[in-house]
């Protein structure tokens, strides 16, 4: 590119200013088109190629209604008691996969016993005193999100751990409750509402 020469240097250096100012905005807009660029999938179509975005999943929920106010603080407490078992299902959830991680690598079944025993003391020392202070009907929704969470039903994780007489006895102290550690979870069944609350809470709705 060349630039003319005008004999007033006033109007030279200004002319001069201007291209140089012109340029550095072409640089930027250059460098912030750069920025934005996107490589995608794309797809042939005839002669056109067209771009190919997989898009994330979008939930659409309805707005909750309520027939009554008593109806609506069952609601409530429904979603009250969801947010305090949900934490510990997790937490249960990730200690149950580190579980089985370490017993995949001990060699010999007196070392994956000795293991299991400091483990169990381990947890209950951890966790004992916050599970007591659930109530039942939290007991029960965190057994059901306990195989939400490990893909195993309670009744399996013990019997996997401890041996299928301590899964006897533990089901035993659990239909005493009410409750069954055998559950499965359902979300497209029994337990839909369960779910929903569980993506509501995770979206940061409730």
């Amino acid at each position: 590119m060349s630039f003319r020469c005008f004999s007033r240097p006033g109007v030279a250096s200004a002319l001069t200013a201007a291209l140089l100012l012109l340029l550095s905005f072409g640089a930027a807009n250059r460098a912030e088109a750069q920025e934005r660029r996107y490589i995608v999938h794309g797809r042939i179509v005839g002669r056109d190629t067209i771009p190919h975005v997989t898009m994330p999943e979008v939930r659409c929920f309805a707005k909750a209604r309520f027939k009554s106010e008593r109806q609506k603080r069952k609601w409530t407490r429904y979603i009250y008691n969801v947010k305090r078992a949900l934490p510990y299902a997790r937490l249960l959830a990730k200690e149950f996969r580190i579980i089985n991680d370490s017993l995949a690598i001990l060699e010999s079944d007196d070392e994956r016993e000795l293991y299991l025993e400091r483990k169990e003391k381990e947890l209950f020392k951890k966790y004992e005193y916050q599970l007591k202070h659930l109530t039942v009907r939290q007991g029960r929704i965190l057994i059901k999100l306990i195989d939400r969470e490990t893909g195993t039903t309670s009744y399996e994780a013990i019997r996997m751990l401890k041996g299928r007489f301590k899964a006897f006895w533990w089901q035993g102290i659990a239909r005493m409750f009410g409750s069954n550690l055998k559950t499965q979870y359902d979300p497209e069944g029994e337990d839909k509402y369960l779910e929903n609350v569980v993506l509501l809470i995770d979206m940061g709705v409730y």
